[in-house]
């Protein structure tokens, strides 16, 4: 049954597999899971009527089943890396994680304390990164729109 289900997957992606990453690229569903303040300016600053996320066709799902993109940002402890980890394997391939701010990206001011992972890359492979303390909403915003020009591994 397994080889049935694998020989209709490879149907299915030399088939469809173009449309597929077209569809992505047009539209990333993206999932906000974040700790501290980059997690509330980020969502809140690209949402805003200036850098109108959703215009750009942007759309935030309510599920980890349905995303394309983990966006973390702010300071992930070790007890958080947990949940983050659970969330990542919930979600359907192609799957691509984001790290957004100084905190996500090498663990920020708050590197050397004892409860502090050094980098959300320590716990999932992270694809896109977006210095800044906090970053600007210009840089999530081009980081979005490299991600759709195919520059982060999907490609037409």
């Amino acid at each position: 049954m397994d080889k049935v289900r694998e020989l209709l997957t490879k149907i299915f992606r030399a088939a469809l597999g173009w449309e597929v990453r077209w569809a992505i690229r047009r539209s990333p569903w993206m999932l906000h899971f974040g700790m501290r303040c980059c997690a509330l300016e980020i969502p809140l600053a690209v949402a805003a009527s200036r850098f109108d996320q959703e215009r750009w066709g942007v759309i935030p799902p309510s599920s980890p089943r349905q995303v394309d993109i983990l966006v973390v940002n702010g300071t992930v402890t070790k007890k958080m890396a947990h949940s983050i980890k659970i969330l990542y394997d919930q979600m359907p391939e192609p799957k691509f994680v984001m790290a957004v701010g100084e905190c996500a990206i090498c663990g920020g001011p708050f590197k050397d304390s004892y409860s502090v992972v050094p980098g959300v890359d320590k716990v999932i492979p992270v694809d896109i990164y977006v210095p800044g303390c906090p970053p600007r909403p210009e840089a999530f915003i081009k980081a979005i729109e490299d991600f759709r020009r195919g520059i982060w591994g999907i490609s037409e």
